[in-house]
């Protein structure tokens, strides 16, 4: 386990505070252990650091209630989705009050004429493409994880889709949050583009719950392809596919997802979803379009295969074989802890410009073996994000310390790169270390629009930026 970083607690302005909240919320304010242990919880090793209490509020106004009551007596906030962030985000290291918005899960507006939507943070991306389905609609952004699109749009999530649909801040359009002070704002109206003002939109997306807690998303929506087409194909060595995947991207083919699955990976995918795959580097690719144009990307493709050594390529229309190979990438987590029952897996990311994925994810298997550690990798290759699980038993500090040196390695490789510590998990309390070696200066300029927004340093403290 890592311990992370403590702050001043405020004890009695946190016991005020409480007593303020539950009268204003009475059975919708939790203060037991297992419900705090809850919204603590981090799917690191990052320890657990428990808030004080746990609201419930189910609209906006009250949202801004509990922040106005937390800013009177100098309280941390913390926003909460669905737990699935994986760099401490919803950790409480100063204390505080946990902001639950599970019950704001509404879709308020669908506006199919705009292909656009309007919905509350705590409706998950898999709630929205339910209610949009009859409709022939559909929101792209697949992180992998049912995550709640109020945590995505705090995290500036992306996933299999981004390649071709880009990620959060490509699909937002406006934005309602309460900030420090606890008046409501909104950052833009539904227009498709504005040159009004600073855009405070993309301000929020990734700010991770620092400046603000967002109450109402307004998302892009996208019509649902008249044809899907998935394909597969495996390759001698991940340098192969990853070069594949290169020339894929420069030939301009329109792929909506390409995954990248290592030997490591496929072995564990083919124990957990019953599959029998190759035991080699893998590429899981899907195309959108008309029927003629997905079967003239997935040959191209195929042409592009057979130059780096592809073998086994299959594509599919079939709705089941095709949900059969992503749900099988989406069980990833899970059937890679398979590989070593009773090892903590420890999930990082990076991303670098495409034309050094192949040299970076090469070298960072061979880190891995020279540490002796259990580290597979996938990864949205497309456009140089992946991913590396490390498995690592905990009760072994030799174990424990190469995964760190793993970890930190890997970041800093990114970096030297010209690529970023992380693609898509965020900084929350994990990655902290490496954002001014990413940005240096630059993050001195964010501290100072923190401080200006939130000059009490209550908005989900000791995330991103020190203390």
């Amino acid at each position: 386990m890592t311990e992370a970083p403590l702050l001043p607690r405020n004890e009695d302005g946190i016991e005020t505070a409480i007593g303020v909240l539950r009268q204003r919320f009475g059975e919708r304010l939790h203060t037991g252990a297992s419900v705090r242990e809850q919204h603590g919880h981090t799917t690191t090793w990052i320890e657990n650091q428990l808030p004080d209490a746990v609201v419930f509020p189910q609209s906006t106004d009250e949202v801004a209630d509990v922040v106005r009551i937390c800013a009177a007596h100098k309280v941390p906030v913390i926003a909460f989705g669905t737990g699935t962030s994986l760099e401490g985000h919803v950790n409480a290291p100063g204390g505080g009050i946990s902001v639950d918005l599970s019950q704001m899960g509404k879709v308020l507006a669908v506006h199919a004429q705009d292909l656009d939507c309007v919905v509350q943070p705590g409706v998950t991306r898999a709630d929205l493409n339910t209610h949009l389905r009859d409709q022939g609609l559909f929101f792209p952004i697949d992180p992998g994880a049912n995550a709640s699109l109020g945590g995505m749009a705090a995290t500036r999530a992306s996933g299999t889709n981004a390649v071709r649909y880009g990620t959060m801040k490509d699909n937002v359009l406006a934005l309602e949050a309460v900030m420090a002070d606890g008046r409501v704002i909104r950052t833009a109206q539904r227009a498709r583009k504005s040159s009004a003002g600073y855009d405070l939109t993309r301000l929020l997306i990734g700010s991770e719950g620092t400046l603000g807690i967002i109450t109402e998303i307004t998302l892009r929506l996208q019509g649902i392809p008249e044809a899907i087409s998935s394909a597969r194909c495996s390759f001698p060595s991940v340098d192969a596919a990853c070069r594949a995947v290169m020339m894929t991207i420069q030939y301009g083919v329109p792929v909506a997802r390409i995954e990248l699955l290592d030997e490591q990976s496929v072995r564990a995918a083919n124990a957990y979803s019953k599959l029998s795959l190759p035991e080699t580097p893998l590429l899981l690719l899907e195309f959108h379009g008309s029927e003629a144009s997905v079967l003239e990307q997935a040959e191209t493709f195929r042409t592009i295969a057979d130059e780096f050594g592809g073998t086994g390529f299959a594509a599919t229309t079939s709705t089941e074989e095709r949900n059969q190979l992503w749900q099988a990438r989406h069980d990833m987590y899970w059937a890679t802890l398979q590989l070593r029952p009773g090892a903590r897996g420890i999930s990082t990311d990076v991303c670098v410009p495409i034309s050094r994925l192949a040299e970076c994810v090469t070298a960072a298997q061979d880190k891995a073996a020279e540490l002796g550690l259990m580290a597979p990798i996938v990864g949205h290759v497309g456009d140089g994000n992946f991913h590396s699980l490390v498995l690592v038993d905990m009760d072994s500090e030799t174990e424990t310390a190469n995964a760190r040196q793993f970890v930190s390695w890997l970041n800093d490789l990114a970096i030297s790169m010209d690529g970023t510590c992380t693609g898509e998990h965020g900084i929350g309390q994990g990655k902290r270390p490496y954002l001014v070696k990413e940005l240096g200066a630059a993050t001195d300029y964010m501290a100072a629009i923190k401080q200006a927004l939130d000059p009490d340093n209550i908005l989900n403290p000791g995330k991103i930026l020190p203390g």
